[in-house]
């Protein structure tokens, strides 16, 4: 869309200044949305939803205006800064929290937080700030009924339905890749009885089903630019009903590994503990109070689930010959599924010390 036509979609949006001849540029690093900064005052981030990814634009953007309504009114209550709490929805100036053009696709406009991100961690303390940022996240959307939100990607964290994914794709073979992978496969298949602790326990009750944000990767929290103090969590288009262990797991997936998920060496791939210790005492201090005996006692636990989740999901993939990530390389989703599985087995071999260590936290924050 040429740059004209940002200013025209700008326009249908009731926002309180002018925006003729400012600048607006691309923003970001997202590989999802295309986002662009409006350089008004006050500025403004402007997105083009991907309806490929996304493909119910009207029940995302009221998912997030839920949300972000409600915290807003927490924020407030407590006498916080709404705008550094939490980014608004900008409403149309036909009422709708987004625009949909001619050819169908939806903009929205969402107020600007003047923070930064964090592509990579630079130190664990930082694991520690955005888990505490996570917890008062929790905290305030603790009585907010997650059942009012859509499901944005329908069972997305179902492990055991990834798993008779990875059946099918096993049966089917469609990429003839099978016989180079069967190691990998027997380790699959191997944690089959395992898998199913947190959608179980939903289902029985004994887990709470709470707002889940399940992309809880470092860059999707904001850090103040002169303190670096961890202001807000951002980019909610998942956000929707699951649990927490969801988001702590997969948060350490990432942050506890010494290594990128698509590292080839896997005598450099390890987990980490001191992250896993940051994050944990982060997200307990904020919300030891809040949390169930049964999400405390699985923590570990859903570290090793999000991480065997994400390694069968590549593994389906290179199955079914690439069809779902984006791929560098003939390889590359076999390679980040094994990186993910040595993952899994450093986990699993340190559980009792990790359960050993969420207790003394636990008691110590209590």
């Amino acid at each position: 869309m040429r740059e004209q036509n940002l200013y025209d979609l700008l326009e249908k949006f009731d926002l309180k200044t002018d925006v003729a001849g400012v600048k607006i540029a691309p923003y970001g690093g997202g590989h999802i949305n295309s986002t662009f900064l409006v350089e008004s005052e006050p500025k403004y981030i402007l997105q083009k939803i991907n309806t490929h990814v996304f493909p119910n634009p009207v029940e995302l953007m009221r998912n997030i205006e839920l949300v972000t309504n409600h915290l807003a009114k927490k924020l407030e209550k407590n006498g916080e800064d709404v705008t550094r709490g939490t980014y608004r929805v900008v409403k149309a100036k036909d009422g709708k929290n987004f625009v949909e053009t001619e050819n169908g696709d939806f903009y929205r406009v969402i107020t600007f937080i003047d923070a930064i991100s964090h592509e990579n961690i630079e130190e664990p303390s930082e694991l520690y700030r955005a888990a505490k940022t996570y917890g008062k996240f929790q905290k305030m959307l603790a009585d907010f009924d997650a059942d009012e939100l859509f499901e944005v990607i329908p069972m997305f964290h179902h492990t055991p339905n990834r798993m008779k994914n990875l059946e099918k794709a096993i049966a089917e073979n469609k990429s003839g890749r099978l016989d180079a992978v069967k190691d990998d496969v027997e380790f699959a298949l191997s944690y089959k009885d395992r898998i199913s602790a947190v959608v179980d326990g939903i289902a029985d009750g004994s887990i709470p089903l709470r707002v889940t944000h399940n992309d809880t990767k470092l860059n999707n929290f904001l850090f103040d630019k002169e303190t670096d103090e961890c202001v807000c969590v951002i980019d909610l288009d998942t956000v929707m009903p699951g649990s927490l262990l969801y988001d702590y797991g997969d948060a350490l997936r990432v942050g506890a590994s010494s290594a990128a998920e698509d590292e080839t060496d896997l005598e450099k791939v390890n987990f980490c503990i001191e992250p896993f210790e940051q994050f944990t005492r982060g997200l307990l201090e904020s919300f030891a109070h809040e949390i169930t005996e049964r999400e405390r006692a699985l923590l570990p636990y859903s570290q090793l689930l999000m991480t065997f989740e994400v390694g069968i999901r590549f593994l389906t993939d290179y199955l079914d010959g690439d069809v779902y990530f984006k791929t560098a390389y003939p390889e590359h989703n076999i390679d980040r599924a094994r990186n993910q599985f040595k993952l899994v087995r450093d986990i699993d071999a340190r559980m009792d010390e990790l359960n050993a260590l969420v207790d003394k936290i636990y008691n110590e924050v209590k």
